[in-house]
């Protein structure tokens, strides 16, 4: 059996690999996009994780996200064994998990009926079915860069021309899908505009992350989402906004507070569970009423709602609740993007940042800002992975692929982001 041995990073990779496929249980963790061996956590705290191998880092990727109060929030760590001494799961209903709902329906208005579930990727494709339960319609748009999990009809990239065929961007996923699922560049409001001028009548829905999170981070342009809203009421769609990530991260009621868009179906996750696997769908109380039991479209999980996931969940959001949270939060995380602009500026790196909220991104080009896929593409992905291996070394983790955003918790201050500042300063300096 494998033991913990500082300085011995390689061989816990090594070992993992022979019983776990790939060696990791999410791809993105295995540095695959930065080269080089993933790095083994052994505890963490505050905006702090220590490794392993012996190693202090200060943590920009906070679990992917769910990590806003830093980890190991005390109100969080009480919710959760105080709810474990009465009881792990019960596969039946819990008092926590109203008491978490009309929580989330307080933060976010647009969510009239909820379902939880257990990860983004389940509440993703239990909205999209939903969505086509609900209209009697197959097809639906999705666009590029964005990333909705991995259910089969998600797994699909545009085909060679506008409103063509996709094609499936993974072995395993059925062609005859592919049929079904439109993706559009994102921000190309003509694009939409055409699609649903050929193709309204038989479109189901659009699914569309309203700060893009998943090639790095990309805010939508003036009049883009309100396209889709418009092009959605106009015939018959369903509109899903995809907040998992963004979702209590960029604000108290997610993205669409920001830009003042009103979803019909909102899909959240990561800081709803407070770290423990948990993640919901919502929206009109007409189209929820279209699930099993009240309807016929069928979701289930043994698992929804578990307890131990909606006291986390609960917790986290009472903390978000306090008064200036999110104003503090968005200050340190503006004080790290201004910072990284102007070390990178004065070093003479190309660099383009953006931040929301707890969130941010920054891409290495000139071409700013960044508001398409094409974009973050055609960046400097080599000086990245320089950047990223620069900065690990130097004591700060950032998230291991140029295609991810980062994130700032409320447990981030003065000492971490002024450590993170000099590091950068430096390793800019290095790479230019």
């Amino acid at each position: 059996m494998l033991t913990a041995e500082p300085g011995n990073n390689m061989s816990y990779f090594t070992e993992a690999k022979k019983t776990i496929a790939g060696g990791v249980n999410s791809p993105v963790r295995a540095f695959a996009g930065v080269g080089g061996e993933p790095v083994f956590m052994k505890s963490a705290k505050g905006a702090w994780l220590e490794t392993e191998d012996g190693r202090q880092l200060i943590d920009y990727v906070g679990s992917w996200g769910p990590m806003i109060l830093g980890h190991g929030h005390p109100a969080v760590l009480e919710a959760i064994t105080r709810t474990a001494a009465a009881g792990i799961s019960f596969g039946a209903p819990s008092l926590i998990e109203t008491q978490l709902a009309e929580k989330v329906c307080q933060f976010m208005p647009s969510i009239e009926r909820i379902r939880m579930v257990s990860s983004g990727t389940e509440a993703t494709m239990s909205a999209i079915r939903l969505a086509r339960g609900f209209t009697g319609r197959d097809k639906i748009i999705k666009f590029e860069g964005c990333y909705h999990g991995h259910s089969d009809s998600l797994l699909i990239k545009a085909g060679s021309g506008a409103l063509t065929l996709g094609v499936p961007s993974s072995p395993g996923v059925p062609t005859g899908l592919a049929e079904h699922t439109i993706t559009l560049a994102y921000n190309d409001i003509e694009g939409v505009e055409n699609a649903f001028a050929k193709l309204g009548r038989e479109i189901a829905c659009v699914i569309v992350e309203p700060i893009a999170g998943n090639m790095n981070m990309v805010p939508p342009i003036g009049g883009f989402l309100e396209s889709l809203r418009t092009s959605c009421t106009a015939a018959g769609s369903i509109l899903i906004l995809d907040e998992v990530m963004t979702g209590f991260r960029v604000a108290r009621g997610g993205a669409q507070s920001i830009y003042n868009i009103t979803p019909d179906l909102t899909t959240i996750g990561k800081v709803v569970g407070g770290g423990l696997p948990a993640a919901a769908f919502g929206g009109r109380a007409d189209i929820m009423a279209s699930l099993a039991p009240d309807g016929p479209v069928y979701q289930a999980g043994t698992l929804s709602g578990n307890p131990l996931a909606m006291a986390a969940g609960l917790a986290t959001l009472e903390q978000l609740d306090k008064p200036g949270f999110y104003e503090a939060l968005t200050n340190r995380t503006n004080e790290l993007t201004s910072g990284l602009a102007s070390a990178a500026s004065a070093a003479g790196v190309p660099l383009a940042v953006e931040s929301a909220g707890g969130m941010f991104g920054f891409v290495f080009t000139s071409d700013g800002p960044v508001r398409s896929f094409s974009q973050v593409a055609a960046a400097n992905i080599d000086r990245f992975r320089k950047f990223f291996h620069g900065m690990l070394e130097r004591g700060v983790y950032l998230a291991p692929s140029a295609f991810e955003a980062g994130f700032v918790s409320a447990a981030h201050g003065d000492k971490e982001l002024g450590q993170t500042l000099d590091a950068a300063k430096s390793v800019f300096k290095s790479i230019a």
